[in-house]
């Protein structure tokens, strides 16, 4: 037994013996995404009448929260996230889940900054390797800065989770780690497949007529995405790259197309560079030890200067509505919380700032409210709904109806082009609406619009 493995014993503990280092007025910090803590998780809620105003942070956890559901009245632990998975937007809507707004490439620094912590780092990891170090495996993100501001980190190791190649901060050394506990080996979740509907095939068409030979990708989860995916594994592009937040099963099937080289990347080269993954089974075992992709913190992936260092750095995500003035809401219905910024303002603003670059936001038309169809192109943000992207980074938008590029347009200009795009049932209220805002001139193509 070597000394690494002597300390891993020394230091491996029951999940209920590891919680027991949490104080009252704590703050926790969990691992993110398909690594969110189980065991831990679990553990730390049946201390739940030893503790009080115990504050538990993560991010897009991929199942219910214990901590959350084993306080409904919140008086032992309160449960903030700062990107909402489905699991966390059900706790929310029961008053069970707060929100932290924040940009995905800033939270390294405001972790490191001291600010609300955390106390305690509750980390999954892959198993020790021979050199003593535990990696982080599809979650990178900001888990080094969390371990090293923690007076206690625990790491809660899962022997599924695929060991991601970096990079640089993807792991932690068995040295800087006060407890280990062995986890249940749950495979990793898996994103369930999402077909793609036709107006997404519509949207996608749209975008990949813009997409050239050597562009960087960025691509987010959904039908959407997938459709893009697909329709450039059967075009005559060639030499793509990847530099994205996310990496997810649309890479893969590139990649395995022969369309993702990386050879045209300015930087990283013939890396496909990510912060997190999340796709299934396939993609975490592409993942593992493959040197073809390099994973980094998200004030690496996500930080703009970064990202504009990608020549034809393309980015692409949806929103849930954009008002005639431009501006973009991809987080919240009303004041109803969906899921977060996230990196949809830096690859936009990144995207736009790259040599040839493009940054597109997507969405349908319409969308069904109960039984009725209401256009997602609104005259103004509904109240108490988030801009997650302001009028001033906007650059396209595409529905199935067209797109538009808003960069350097008047008022008046932005309405025409949304409404162009907007589902023709919509297009005169809106007209209407925005002669009320006086952002419609007697110049403006009316007829046009409505014909």
């Amino acid at each position: 037994m070597n000394a690494y493995q002597e300390e891993y014993k020394r230091k491996l503990v029951t999940a209920d013996e590891a919680v027991k280092a949490v104080k009252s007025g704590d703050w926790v910090a969990y691992s993110h995404f398909a690594m969110t803590p189980r065991v831990l998780d679990e553990a730390l809620a049946r201390r739940k009448n030893e503790l009080f105003n115990v504050k538990v942070r993560g991010v897009c956890a991929v199942h219910p929260v214990q901590v959350a559901l084993a306080d409904p009245e919140q008086e032992h632990f309160i449960y903030n996230n700062s990107f909402f998975s489905g699991a966390d937007r059900k706790l929310h809507n029961d008053g069970l889940a707060y929100h932290i707004p924040g940009l995905y490439s800033e939270a390294p620094a405001i972790v490191r900054s001291g600010q609300d912590g955390p106390d305690v780092a509750m980390i999954v990891t892959t198993p020790m390797d021979e050199k003593g170090f535990f990696n982080f495996s599809v979650s990178c993100s900001y888990e080094r800065a969390v371990c090293e501001k923690a007076r206690t980190v625990i790491v809660e190791v899962n022997e599924n989770a695929p060991r991601c190649l970096g990079g640089f901060q993807e792991g932690i050394h068995i040295s800087e780690v006060d407890y280990i506990v062995e986890g249940n080996n749950e495979p990793l979740f898996e994103v369930p497949t999402i077909p793609p509907t036709e107006v997404d095939k519509k949207i996608a068409a749209l975008v990949v007529e813009e997409i050239e030979d050597g562009a960087c990708l960025q691509l987010g989860i959904g039908g959407l995405p997938n459709t893009i995916g697909k329709m450039l594994a059967d075009s005559d592009l060639k030499d793509l790259g990847v530099h994205s937040e996310m990496l997810c099963n649309s890479f893969l099937d590139l990649y395995e197309a022969g369309k993702i080289t990386g050879a045209r990347k300015t930087i990283d080269r013939f890396k496909m560079v990510y912060t997190f993954a999340l796709g299934d089974a396939r993609l975490y075992e592409f993942i593992h030890n493959n040197p073809a992709c390099a994973i980094y913190p998200v004030d690496y992936t996500n930080n703009v200067d970064v990202i504009a260092r990608n020549d034809k750095q393309i980015a692409i995500n949806n929103a849930i509505e954009i008002d005639l003035y431009g501006q973009v809401c991809s987080e919240s219905v009303g004041a109803r919380h969906i899921s977060g910024t996230g990196g949809q303002f830096d690859f936009t603003y990144g995207a736009f700032r790259s040599k040839g670059g493009k940054a597109f936001i997507c969405l349908s038309s319409t969308k069904k409210v109960k039984d009725r169809k209401v256009s997602r192109i609104v005259p103004m943000i509904a109240p108490a709904g988030i801009v997650t992207v302001p009028r001033t980074v906007v650059q396209y938008v595409v529905t199935e109806y067209g797109k538009v590029n808003l960069k350097g347009k008047s008022t008046w200009q932005r309405a025409e082009l949304l409404i162009s795009i907007a589902h023709p049932d919509f297009r005169e209220e809106l007209i209407k609406q925005a002669e009320k805002l006086k952002i419609w001139t007697r110049t403006n193509k009316r007829l046009s619009l409505v014909g």
